[in-house]
């Protein structure tokens, strides 16, 4: 049988009823991908019982989350309808729009405790444009590999670069380095997996270990370098910047194996630990479950990882491949990163912990992502 006839034979064997076993099931029908939404609500309801008691009980900021929830669960099911080559079609009006939006921040953003990273838009609310570029980011930088052989040319990934390098350099200077080191780990991950040869990701070590002297000498702020030092030895200012390291390694070691139990905690309801419903909500969880209750949480955050990836390797496009992956690595390392600060293994940058830390717009942009991955996955 020749290459286009199994094509041919791929095509149209659905339609025509020539094999059951490939008939979309009810749910490829509904465009939901069962496992994934089942996991994704298992830890949105994990992440409300947890804000329950780390916002001490406060039934308004629980309430909010729900309603986050609620719509991002909505928006997941409605991406999920919307075939892939759309996505792949919008990618680049989509990136473009974030650029605008970041730029329209620096001319006339809402500035919040030194920093100017929010749009007032009047009747709807603050909105943070540097959430978009954390779906525009692969979108557009797949968008732009897919349509050129890969593995990718020296000139393409110099132009891909060039894509990644722009909105980082607009959220860096709001200033936002965690946000910005995410949506630049976000581009990589699709160069990464387009099949970048061993000599440009070597290259690329090379390259990062001579920035890295100047980018701390010259570009970093110097709350930003005060942080990095106080992740080194906190206990230099145990008072001031070593704080939050030193009251959240307190929590989560107090937790010990069982946890104190739920409403028990004491680091976090005494406010010891600071901002313990948003970044800091893990040491608050680590606190009252204990070493079970991390289990449980890294046990969920491990099945949607692998799940997304699963969805990655099934997908019969280039495209989908590359913006499933890249999902599904960025995803990991916003758990790596806020897992990492809270127990004082990684600086201090204000990066959420996905679906347990209290925001709506991080929540929204976390469901839209799994939306698009569900509907690579049911749409062939």
């Amino acid at each position: 049988m020749s290459p286009n006839s199994q094509y041919k034979f791929l095509r149209q064997a659905p339609r025509d009823g020539l094999s059951t076993a490939m008939q979309p099931s009810r749910w490829q029908r509904m465009h939901i991908d069962p496992w994934l939404c089942l996991y994704l609500i298992m830890i949105a309801l994990l992440g409300l019982t947890v804000l329950y008691s780390a916002s001490a009980q406060d039934l308004g900021l629980v309430s909010k989350q729900a309603m986050s929830f609620a719509i991002g669960f909505t928006v997941m099911i409605s991406l999920a309808q919307v075939p892939p080559k759309v996505y792949q079609a919008f990618s680049p009006y989509f990136y473009a729009f974030g650029l605008l939006a970041l730029i329209a921040v620096m001319v006339f953003g809402e500035v919040r405790m030194g920093a100017q990273r929010w749009i007032d838009i009047p009747g709807f609310g603050s909105v943070q444009p540097s959430e978009f570029m954390k779906v525009g980011m692969p979108l557009m930088i797949a968008w732009f590999l897919a349509l050129k052989p890969l593995p990718p040319s020296f000139k393409n990934v110099l132009i891909s670069l060039g894509l990644i390098g722009v909105p980082f350099i607009l959220i860096a200077e709001q200033p936002d380095l965690g946000t910005s080191l995410l949506i630049l780990a976000s581009g990589i991950f699709v160069l990464f997996l387009s099949g970048l040869s061993w000599t440009m990701i070597l290259a690329a070590f090379a390259v990062a270990a001579v920035i890295i002297p100047i980018a701390w000498m010259f570009l970093l702020h110097d709350y930003q370098r005060q942080r990095v030092l106080t992740l080194l030895n906190p206990e230099a200012d145990a008072l001031g910047t070593g704080w939050n390291i030193i009251q959240s390694k307190t929590a989560i070691g107090s937790g010990g194996f069982v946890g104190k139990g739920f409403l028990e905690g004491t680091q976090s309801h005494l406010h010891f630990l600071p901002e313990g419903h948003t970044d800091f909500i893990i040491a608050a969880f680590s606190e009252e479950f204990g070493l079970i209750g991390i289990l449980l949480l890294i046990t969920l955050y491990f099945l949607i990882i692998l799940r997304t990836f699963q969805i990655s390797l099934q997908s019969f496009h280039n495209f989908g491949r590359m913006v499933a992956a890249a999902f599904a690595l960025s995803f990991f390392v916003y758990v790596f990163v806020n897992a990492g600060m809270v127990s004082g293994i990684l600086p201090v940058v204000g990066v959420p912990l996905p679906f347990m830390s209290y925001g709506g717009t991080a929540i929204i942009t976390l469901m839209a992502t799994f939306g698009i991955v569900m509907s690579i996955h049911t749409h062939r």
